[in-house]
């Protein structure tokens, strides 16, 4: 059995390679549950991709669009709002910056 704690990082996670989410873009890192996107400016957003439908970890990212596998709930990866039910809720919106050439997600240390 695994312990059951929160779907959102406690610590600092250092998800590698500044360079891995292109601008415009995003990278999902199933790993940690975490989906880091760039805007056009460069600046990065991270947010939990655990589903806020039933908490299922989205395990697919086609362009910048979430995809959960249980009930096909969509999330836009860039904002975290859902574009297809049946999710209501947008994703949690974790914190995350660029340090060293690498991303770091959750709080600070």
């Amino acid at each position: 059995g695994s312990a059951s704690g929160s779907a959102t990082p406690t610590a600092p996670v250092d998800l590698g390679s500044e360079s891995e989410v292109p601008k415009g873009g995003a990278k999902l890192y199933r790993d940690h549950n975490v989906v880091v996107s760039r805007d056009a400016s460069g600046a990065l957003k991270a947010f939990s991709t655990v589903c806020t439908h039933a908490g299922c970890p989205i395990n697919k990212l086609q362009g910048t669009t979430l995809i959960c596998p249980c009930h096909g709930s969509r999330f836009d990866a860039t904002t975290g709002r859902v574009v297809q039910s049946p999710a209501t809720e947008p994703l949690a919106e974790l914190p995350v910056r660029a340090s060293g050439g690498k991303i770091v997600a959750g709080p600070e240390a």
